[in-house]
């Protein structure tokens, strides 16, 4: 029950409200300036003495006077006062004095932003100007000169901010020289933002306090656009998509970074996946945009995020295809690839498993197939990852290298051929010739290799284009591919013509033995559709130009696409050999289940009974 255990402190509170009450009622009996004492006498507060000279007084009797003790208390007391009401003073001055230093950094601040606007409002002044890119320079410097001397003005205002609709500023003043180890200040401008290290803002050989600031311009963009970037391609349209932001730091001007700083972009357009991202800083000795020093970290639809070794005025740049995109182009191009990736999968275990076909020729049929697998998947699933820069440039050269290895195994095949038709003879694996055994693998894996360590070597930056993981058409660097390619195409061509002559030289001078001229007609036919395949499919590339561009483009996408299916055609459903040994693969398997039938529900066997 929770009575008896409240009992004991109800009897506590009860009796200390007694002795209160009594305390209330006797001192009501005291003399003026005394307290009740022990409960049964009256005695003189401090400060005062009784007049009979006795430290005790009876109730309701005797008087307290005051001593000079009490006129010194009080004394302090009004000091005490005194003190306090002139520190409130002191105070109040501080506060107005900070008040309206803030309101005076404000006004300032908000003048250099009110000025900028109606600078960049102005039409007319910017058409008078003949070098526009000199001028938004010497905008672009003054602004966060004059913002940077202005939130040093008043140190004690840490973080300050000035808006219009057109140009967004925010400083930070630091003067506790980064007393928290790799602290990062967040500054923020019209939906952009930067993180740099405090200790990046701290300039340690300049005595009193240092600053930052953040700018943002909304509208210089459209002065100072896209048409003033180093690196123009005529099959994409340039544009800037996102606001000009600037970030520096003060006292002393000051370029280089300890360690990059991170800035956040959104983007004035959404972006497609496709359309490819430039961060760059305005190069103020060039009077343009520029890439150097600017990395990209991160992009979405709505926002990039790039880091930078310096600080400038910062720029997100999109490059848009000017080409129109076909969709059916790309529905053709993912079911052929799809559709060879599977004939080229079947080719490769064919090659590796049917052992009626082991020689020369199924090896470099072996080789040729893998490449041509591993480029094709890299290319469906990996051609169009332009998000991270560095990414797509691996994708490009490792692109480079897979098509680079197949035309290389592709002369190999045609060297192949033009020999086995001067011997007339299959070589067999186990004897086949010494040269094309020391010859094969250094040459169909080296030669690539070294092509593109040679042109990734001189010139990395070229891998990887605006929407495409593959090598920019600057600086010829697609004549790495394009040079070795023309010149197997060439060389397979000159190997097709002699192998048509040995034949038909061959032919002429033989008696009508019908496994020869089956023979023959055999290798004939692999060197037709070897050249077909191999060859002149990728001429059609070359020829999309004029009115029949649309043409050849869904020519060469159609047959390209379906390489590997081609490969599966000739090389294994038109063998003898793979036919048989399909057929005898499909007659074990038939062989196989009719047995487990049989040993299941044969003679002896009952069926089980229902429970």
């Amino acid at each position: 029950m929770p009575g008896p255990s409240l009992l004991p402190g109800l009897c506590f509170l009860l009796s200390v409200s007694a002795v209160v009450a009594q305390i209330s009622g006797s001192s009501h009996y005291c003399p003026p300036n005394s307290e009740y004492f022990n409960m049964t006498h009256c005695r003189c507060k401090t400060g005062y003495k009784s007049a009979s000279g006795q430290e005790y007084l009876e109730p309701s009797s005797g008087t307290c006077t005051a001593t000079t003790t009490a006129a010194t208390t009080t004394a302090a007391t009004t000091t005490a006062a005194t003190t306090t009401a002139a520190t409130t003073t002191t105070v109040t001055t501080t506060t107005a004095t900070t008040t309206a230093a803030t309101t005076t950094y404000r006004k300032e601040v908000q003048q250099i932003v009110d000025k900028v606007e109606s600078l960049l409002s102005n039409k007319t002044l910017w058409e008078e100007k003949r070098d526009v890119a000199s001028w938004a320079t010497n905008i672009l410097q003054e602004t966060e000169s004059n913002v940077l001397k202005t939130a040093l003005k008043t140190p004690n205002q840490n973080n300050q901010r000035g808006q219009t609709s057109t140009v967004a500023v925010e400083t930070r003043v630091v003067t506790d020289n980064c007393s928290e180890e790799r602290k990062v200040f967040t500054l923020n401008a019209q939906k952009n933002s930067v993180d740099i290290l405090c200790t990046d803002v701290v300039q340690g050989n300049i005595q009193g306090p240092s600053a930052v600031a953040f700018i943002s311009y909304s509208s210089l963009g459209n002065i100072i656009n896209a048409t003033f970037f180093e690196e123009k391609n005529e099959t994409h349209q340039i544009r800037l998509n996102s606001h000009v932001v600037s970030a520096g730091i003060g006292p002393k001007r000051n370029i280089s970074l300890s360690n990059p700083l991170t800035l956040s972009f959104q983007h004035v357009e959404m972006r497609h996946h496709r359309n490819k991202v430039f961060c760059v800083y305005w190069e103020t000795t060039k009077g343009r945009w520029s890439t150097d020093g600017c990395f990209l970290n991160k992009v979405n639809e709505s926002h990039t995020i790039c880091n930078s070794t310096h600080l400038s005025s910062f720029a997100v740049l999109m490059a848009v295809s000017s080409q129109e995109e076909d969709p059916v182009l790309d529905v053709i191009t993912y079911v052929g690839l799809s559709l060879s990736l599977l004939c080229l999968l079947l080719a490769a275990l064919t090659f590796l498993l049917c052992r009626a076909i082991q020689n020369t020729s199924t090896s470099l049929h072996l080789q040729l197939s893998l490449c041509l697998f591993l480029a094709h998947l890299l290319f469906l699933t990996a051609i169009d990852r332009t998000e991270i820069q560095v990414l797509c440039a691996v994708i490009a050269g490792a692109l480079h290298y897979l098509y680079l290895a197949s035309f290389t195994w592709m002369l190999l095949e045609g060297l192949n051929l033009f020999l086995t038709a001067r011997n007339l003879t299959v070589v067999n694996y186990s004897n086949m010739n010494r040269f094309m055994k020391w010859l094969m693998f250094p040459v169909g894996y080296g030669v690539p290799a070294v092509i593109v360590a040679i042109s990734a070597a001189s010139r990395p930056h070229l891998y990887g284009t605006h929407d495409r993981c593959w090598l920019h058409l600057d600086q010829g660097l697609n004549w790495s591919f394009l040079g070795p390619v023309c010149a197997i195409v060439c060389v397979n061509f000159v190997f097709f013509l002699l192998v048509l002559w040995i034949l038909k030289k061959k032919f002429s001078s033989l008696n009508s033995e019908v496994s020869t001229i089956q023979n023959i007609r055999m290798l004939t036919f692999k060197a037709t559709a070897q050249l077909f395949i191999l060859g002149c499919t990728w001429c059609l590339g070359i020829l999309q130009v004029g009115p029949a561009a649309r043409v050849m483009a869904y020519l060469f996408t159609i047959i390209n696409s379906l390489q590997g299916v081609f490969i599966f055609l000739v090389y294994c459903l038109l063998s003898q050999q793979v036919r048989k040994w399909f057929g005898e693969i499909m007659k074990f398997k038939t062989k196989s289940e009719t047995y487990t039938l049989s040993s299941r529900f044969g003679p002896d066997s009952r069926p089980s009974e229902d429970q």
